[in-house]
């Protein structure tokens, strides 16, 4: 499943990071992720103190992978409506949902504060980010004053993050391209 140029505590956190996506903190046990990265157990407990360690190291790699992709969507010089409409558009394997909005989902990650600070750390970087390209696009008079950064910014997160809900529920993507659309056609620069 790995490449075979992989490290082990690599293939182990990318074990961890699947696992969690697809079974949830509970369902992803030290011996599943010892089979899935074609570790042993002493090699495991080597490279990390145990399931919470390694869960935080994969967590915090899919934070960091969420972040990269968010930025190279966003990132560039262009209008604050393409960059936006860039990130909303882009590749996702939407009918399996958003790996850092599935670990909001997971009650042993949210009540562990070490776990779940990655995700709010990355959660606070998006609608952030979203937030700082809307004031640009205010700025430049390319959308109307009256969009509110930090709301649009809001929205946007709850449009990808409720689309992938509604895809999931129907095993179909077009809940999540309809929404996409929606808000697109509601934020578009007037012509």
């Amino acid at each position: 499943m790995y490449s075979s140029c992989m490290s082990t505590p690599e293939r182990l956190i990318e074990a961890t990071r699947e696992l969690l996506w697809e079974r949830g903190y509970v369902g992803t046990s030290p011996k599943a992720i010892q089979q899935q990265a074609g570790a042993g157990q002493g090699s495991m407990y080597h490279h990390f103190a145990g399931k919470p360690d390694l869960a935080l190291a994969a967590i915090r790699r899919t934070c960091e992978q969420l972040r990269a992709s968010a930025e190279a969507a966003l990132g560039g010089t262009g209008p604050a409506y393409e960059r936006i409409e860039a990130y909303l558009l882009r590749e996702r394997d939407v009918l399996r949902g958003c790996p850092v909005g599935r670990l909001t989902m997971d009650p042993e990650i949210v009540a562990d504060e070490t776990l779940r600070a990655p995700v709010d750390e990355t959660l606070d970087w998006l609608r952030g980010r979203l937030a700082e390209i809307v004031q640009e696009g205010v700025e430049s008079g390319e959308f109307t004053a009256r969009l509110v950064p930090v709301e649009i910014a809001a929205t946007v997160m709850a449009t990808v993050q409720g689309g992938y809900v509604l895809a999931r529920a129907s095993g179909d993507t077009a809940a999540f391209d309809a929404g996409v659309r929606g808000l697109l056609s509601l934020i578009s620069p007037a012509s």
